[in-house]
């Protein structure tokens, strides 16, 4: 896979991400098997988390935390942050 689509694939599940297209179980799988073809259990090593946590979260299951979806996002450049649901809309301000 080329540099360009490579940024190409990022940009997309980060949009994805943030209009709710996409879960993070199925961006941290695309993310897994596009970007680096490894294996579930040579990611896990790589990230330093357990196997059962990385299956667990590309099904959306369990409850991962903040420093685990950090280290699953790392390698490509990414990690967990806050961001607003949907831009306030005009009616919606608040003191």
């Amino acid at each position: 896979m080329s540099l360009a689509d490579r940024q190409a694939l990022l940009a997309q599940l980060q949009a994805e991400l943030l209009d709710g297209r996409t879960g993070i179980g199925a961006a941290v799988r695309r993310l897994r098997t596009e970007l680096t073809g490894l294996r579930q259990d040579q990611f896990a090593r790589m990230c330093r988390i357990s196997l059962n946590t990385l299956q667990q979260l590309e099904h959306d299951q369990g409850n991962p935390t903040v420093r685990t979806l950090n280290a699953v996002f790392a390698p490509f450049g990414m990690r967990v942050g806050i961001v607003p649901r949907t831009p306030p809309a005009a009616t919606d301000a608040r003191p």
